[in-house]
């Protein structure tokens, strides 16, 4: 998954390298560089999240969180 967005990463600063002005590189590498890749990395590492979270509940023994007794 990170060689993906290495490698992307890679591409769209060598576009913004390339561009005629600062502004356009910048716009480059924000719209086309830093918000897409902060995308793909949140959903694609969204599973290692997710068992991480449920691993550290079965440590402390917590299943969702709330107390099971009633007050």
């Amino acid at each position: 998954m990170y060689i993906v967005a290495i490698g992307w990463a890679y591409v769209i600063l060598m576009m913004a390298i390339t561009a005629s002005s600062i502004g356009k590189a910048l716009a480059v590498l924000i719209f086309l560089g830093v918000l897409p890749l902060a995308l793909f990395v949140y959903t694609f590492d969204r599973p290692k999240r997710r068992r991480s979270v449920a691993l550290a509940d079965e440590v402390t023994g917590q299943s969702d969180g709330s107390d099971s007794q009633s007050d």
